[in-house]
């Protein structure tokens, strides 16, 4: 849907705030939201329950009114070592993989895929020397194509190792195989090892 306006938040709090923007902003905005969130943040463990949002601090929602301009990335986690671009469901999964492993990496939750916040997306990753893409989509023709064409364009002399995407795969959705399908915690630590190994 080039050219309309694209949210996807990944907490209660950006939802609405996001939400709000999107209503009083003049032009159309497609507003995801990731179903597989409602309950809590998801950490990639199908098995395991998940933490509700009434006991995490990212579901705490003000009564009153508020709104987040639409555009504007969030840093989620501060880190030195690699930059991870994501939106909705995966930047709970990345959140939680990285803890695991013990790595210093920035996420960075993109909750607005156009408008897109170049600006703190570049500066992440030349901080870092290292990017990593994770989405839900399929890999060709998925957003994080163009991100990765975006931070090659700009970072090309700051990357101290190629760009990593982590994706759904290039089938249809296989609804009775739908965990392998998405990127999951083994698949990210797979990538992480991988873009991490020289450093």
């Amino acid at each position: 849907m080039s050219g309309i306006k694209t949210v996807i938040p990944s907490t209660p709090y950006d939802a609405k705030g996001l939400l709000i923007a999107a209503i009083e902003d003049n032009d159309p905005t497609l507003f995801f939201e990731p179903k597989r969130i409602y309950n809590g943040p998801f950490d990639g463990y199908w098995d395991r329950p998940s933490q509700n949002w009434s006991k995490h601090p990212a579901g705490e929602v003000p009564t009153g009114y508020y709104k987040i301009e639409l555009g504007k990335a969030k840093i989620v986690r501060a880190g030195e070592a690699l930059t991870i671009l994501a939106y909705g469901t995966m930047v709970h999964v990345c959140a939680a993989v990285v803890a695991e492993a013990g790595i210093d990496a920035e996420i960075v939750d993109l909750r607005t895929l156009v408008p897109l916040d170049i600006e703190t997306i570049e500066a992440s990753v030349k901080k870092t020397g290292r990017c990593m893409i994770v989405h839900e989509a399929t890999r060709t023709s998925g957003f994080g194509a163009e991100l990765s064409a975006i931070v090659q364009e700009r970072c090309f002399y700051h990357l101290e190792a190629p760009i990593e995407r982590v994706t759904g795969f290039d089938t249809p959705y296989p609804h009775s195989l739908e965990w392998a399908y998405f990127p999951g915690p083994v698949r990210i630590g797979e990538a992480l090892k991988k873009i991490m190994k020289d450093a």
